[in-house]
């Protein structure tokens, strides 16, 4: 049976444009497309979250809220090669890897053993590579998905149905 891991770098365009700044990481953060038709915060930290600071406030609006707020444009180079270093890491896993969305691949496992031993090893990896890593992994790709996004760091689902139905709805639109 076919098991599959999906590996997540939560705040994808935040840790790839801060990756090699970690004298940022600290700070309210937050980071806009640059390109977009109307400028809104993509993705925020912690610090700025807990600020008062939401995705998809308008620089203006973010910086009434704090003063402080550092916002940095997406750094599309940077982002490609965290999805580089991503998929190099899923390949350590199996040769049948998807790069799903940015900062997400999934990667399918024909016979599994240990997967959540292996996975925990590959988000040791990328923590050493400055990258927040979560992993889940489950009997499809969807489930590793939801799983991922739950994991800290790593959730193994056993039966699908069974991690499913206590879930807010909230949680399955992710």
């Amino acid at each position: 049976m076919a098991m599959f891991a999906t590996i997540l770098l939560p705040n994808f365009y935040l840790q790839a444009m801060a990756r090699h700044q970690p004298e940022l990481r600290d700070k309210p953060l937050a980071v806009l497309d640059d390109a977009a038709s109307k400028a809104v915060l993509l993705q925020i930290n912690e610090a700025a979250e807990a600020a008062g600071v939401h995705v998809g406030m308008a620089p203006s609006q973010a910086l009434a809220r704090c003063l402080h707020l550092i916002i940095k444009a997406r750094a599309r180079e940077q982002e490609q090669q965290v999805n580089e270093i991503l998929l190099h890491h899923g390949f350590t896993l199996s040769p049948f890897v998807e790069a799903t969305a940015p900062g997400v691949c999934t990667v399918e496992f024909k016979h599994g053993q240990k997967l959540e031993e292996k996975l925990r090893r590959t988000i040791e990896s990328l923590a050493r590579c400055h990258l927040v890593a979560r992993g889940g992994v489950a009997e499809n790709a969807d489930a590793s998905f939801l799983a991922a996004h739950l994991a800290k760091p790593v959730l193994q689902i056993k039966s699908t149905s069974d991690f499913l139905a206590p879930l807010p709805i909230e949680t399955l639109v992710l």
